[in-house]
């Protein structure tokens, strides 16, 4: 071959590079950002933590035994509310609602799913609960919720659950001298009662209600989220396998992926393989109609150091040095007002409506609210306007809708037991 000819057929392959480089669709990534794909995929997550405040969180038996108080209506005021109630496993564990109404009356918040939240150190939108357990107990004495009183459990435990109760925690109390319904709640006649009883009276009936709590906590903790589209298409970009990964997300889900990773700013609060930092942030949500008074952070950082039920508490099974979160909380910063937790992501097309009274009725809502980035009604917005176009705003949803997977569950746990 001589010297021209080369020179020519040198020419024509880099003109066939460099066509193939304008014609490829932009499906590779760089190494950064192939970390921060690693960083949300699901096979990122890390083993469950252990949960030191309650010594059954892993144990089976206490799993089986929570399921049953999961659905059990008898855990309330009227025998017709259960867990199940608002957390139904066909709705995501959540209920679909803006508030909460399918207890006795309706909350001021929507109800969170209990997916993955194992791996939260704080529950609840204001993190006024600090486990799993602690969080099991509010609805079940709230007036609104179930409507029932840690007196009134305690002897249902007797009643109906005393052999799984006692092969868990040991033998139950002698409830003989304790009212039928006795408790700190709204309802006057329970509250006096509570008062009456002696302080050791008070106390059995309370390590009763509190082992209730661990015990559903331990089948709450069964409930984890499982691999998406989002996720293959990561595990073929790891592998470096285009037409897998071409196979997986179209191109706009491709490009709202990109958005998601740079120009909207998401990863601020729905980073790590939960899409989310577990922290607390003012975004500028508007009030809820009736809702106006809603505080966020700064009062449920109140709330769970008073919290009799947290990880430094008198029923917590953890040492003072392993509630860390808890004592290093910080508790007088401005900043907390009108802070919520930000939800996972995971199956985020599944839970209209959103934000935490659901104010926003859809996706297209929720990405027009960050877009705009209006000023917080009270406290400090963090947002900062995104300038995304109708077409960006398109394939940002549409990658969000990637995020959608079954529960990773052993279907047994998805549905109400037998009753034995």
């Amino acid at each position: 071959m001589n010297r021209r000819t080369c020179a020519l057929v040198g020419a024509l392959m880099a003109c066939v590079l460099t066509l193939s480089a304008f014609a490829a669709p932009r499906a590779f990534w760089s190494e950064s950002e192939l970390s921060a794909l690693r960083g949300l995929w699901i096979g990122s997550l890390k083993p469950l933590p252990p949960d030191p405040s309650n010594r059954v969180a892993d144990d089976p038996r206490a799993a089986e035994f929570g399921q049953r108080l999961f659905f059990d209506t008898r855990l309330s005021g009227n025998g017709k509310v259960s867990c199940a109630s608002c957390h139904a496993p066909g709705k995501q564990f959540q209920d679909g609602t803006p508030l909460a109404t399918k207890g006795l009356g309706t909350t001021d918040r929507r109800t969170m799913t209990i997916i993955g939240t194992a791996h939260s150190p704080w529950q609840f939108w204001d993190g006024r609960k600090d486990s799993q357990w602690s969080q099991a107990l509010g609805p079940l004495e709230s007036a609104v919720e179930h409507g029932g009183n840690r007196a009134q459990l305690a002897h249902l435990a007797a009643r109906h659950h005393r052999t799984e109760y006692e092969a868990l925690f040991g033998p139950l109390p002698d409830l003989a001298s304790v009212p039928a319904h006795a408790g700190p709640v709204q309802d006057p006649a329970a509250r006096a009662a509570w008062e009456r009883m002696t302080p050791a009276a008070r106390d059995a009936v309370s390590r009763v209600f509190s082992n209730l709590g661990k015990a559903i906590a331990a089948y709450e903790r069964q409930i984890m989220p499982g691999a998406s589209r989002f996720d293959s298409y990561v595990e073929a970009a790891i592998r470096n396998d285009v037409q897998q990964m071409k196979a997986t997300l179209t191109p706009d889900e491709v490009a709202g992926l990109r958005l998601f990773l740079g120009k909207a700013n998401c990863l601020q609060c729905h980073n790590g393989p939960l899409f989310t930092n577990n922290d607390f942030h003012n975004t500028g949500v508007p009030f809820a109609k009736g809702l106006t008074s809603d505080t966020g952070r700064s009062a449920g950082v109140k709330q769970v150091l008073g919290d009799e039920f947290n990880c430094l508490g008198p029923y917590s099974d953890a040492r003072p040095e392993q509630c860390g979160e808890l004592r290093f909380l910080v508790t007088d910063s401005p900043n907390q007002l009108r802070q919520y937790r930000p939800p996972s992501l995971r199956n985020v097309a599944e839970r209209a409506p959103y934000m935490h009274a659901g104010q926003l009725d859809s996706l297209d809502q929720v990405v027009e609210h960050y877009n705009r980035a209006p000023a917080a009604p009270k406290g400090h917005s963090e947002l900062k306007p995104l300038n995304l176009n109708d077409r960006e705003a398109t394939q940002l949803i549409a990658f969000l809708r990637t995020l959608s997977g079954p529960v990773a569950a052993d279907p047994k746990w998805l549905r109400e037991p037998v009753a034995h």
